[in-house]
């Protein structure tokens, strides 16, 4: 059986993102979800109000305890937050007796502007984890702080993403929600460096919270399950769109996705 996902990440007590969300996806789209929890938080649509750390022996106690006995088919890393977790999450990812497909998105902040990622741990995370990496699922403000830009308009979204040349050869998939368009656009940087923009028509909601957490996860499920890149990214805009369209509606803040919505077989 493939489609075994490794989820190393932090955990969001509202259900919307995090560990929460990304297991939920990871069931939704057929796969196999385990986790490594790098750090707790007390949080809800509107915001996060506490962060509970995780020691770093014991994140990578977590990941090398599945990995040891159920295996994986592909890791996704989110919020790593410290440079001793980003450290002992590479060192595992360097001991494993074979290279699985990484999916990297590099958590900086939270929907609400919490900081979930400390700046000495941008550093180390761009240095042990990011090389690593198959994919890299910034958004727009993520890919500001890993490249040093800054984004003011939608051609500069292109012009970022093609630019990123501090990230190597790792594929790349930039999620553009985050510009104010009525059209979002999303460009996926292959590792042979072509370019190709997804377009899709913006639903108008406040129900958009943990959006790169799914997205991510999702496309870590599809390659799990042994489908190309572009056909897991393109699954995942699917899943991610009907996501958010069909909301419930929780909260009073950014509210969460309904990641329990059936999705047509790709």
């Amino acid at each position: 059986m493939r489609g075994r996902v490794l989820i190393v990440a932090g955990s969001d007590s509202g259900g919307g993102a995090g560990i929460q969300a990304d297991i939920k996806t990871v069931t939704a789209l057929g796969g196999y979800a385990m986790t490594a929890v790098t750090a707790l938080t007390a949080q809800n649509t509107t915001g996060v109000e506490g962060i509970f750390e995780i020691p770093a022996d014991f994140v990578a106690q977590q990941m090398c305890s599945v990995l040891d006995d159920i295996g994986a088919d592909a890791i996704k890393v989110g919020m790593l937050h410290r440079v001793d977790v980003i450290i002992a999450v590479s060192e595992v990812l360097e001991k494993l007796p074979k290279k699985l497909p990484l999916i990297v998105d590099p958590v900086m902040v939270a929907k609400g502007g919490a900081v979930l990622l400390e700046e000495s741990a941008k550093e180390a995370l761009m240095r042990y984890i990011i090389p690593k990496a198959d994919l890299v699922t910034p958004n727009i403000v993520e890919a500001q702080e890993l490249a040093g830009k800054e984004v003011k308009s939608l051609i500069d979204g292109e012009e970022l993403v093609s630019s990123m040349n501090n990230l190597g050869s790792t594929a790349i998939f930039l999620t553009g929600g985050h510009l104010e368009n009525n059209t979002i656009s999303d460009y996926f940087r292959n590792i042979d460096g072509s370019l190709e923009i997804f377009k899709s028509k913006r639903i108008q909601t406040t129900s958009t919270h943990g959006t790169g957490c799914t997205a991510a996860s999702a496309i870590a499920t599809g390659i799990a399950q042994g489908l190309s890149m572009r056909e897991s990214i393109l699954r995942a805009l699917n899943y991610v769109y009907e996501a958010i369209n069909k909301a419930p509606g929780f909260g009073s803040g950014h509210g969460p996705l309904n990641h329990a919505h059936t999705i047509k077989p790709f």
